[in-house]
């Protein structure tokens, strides 16, 4: 099995006001607010643009390079 990489925003859960910004932001729709907590990512949609990051008031969003199975 070859592994590759890819870049996807991954949400720090505990420090997530859900505040909804990264929501508007993402041209992919690949982030929601869960159950009013806070943000979750489907990484099958996200392209890694930073774009939710940049705009996060808290800076709980990162962009990282995460493996995937292929």
């Amino acid at each position: 099995m070859t592994t590759k990489k890819r870049r996807t925003a991954i949400v720090e859960t505990t420090d997530c006001v859900a505040c909804g910004c990264c929501v508007k932001v993402c041209p992919m729709g690949a982030i929601h607010i869960d159950h009013g907590i806070a943000a979750q990512v489907d990484r099958k949609k996200c392209v890694g643009c930073g774009k939710c990051a940049r705009e996060c008031p808290a800076s709980v969003i990162e962009i990282r390079e995460v493996e995937i199975g292929n």
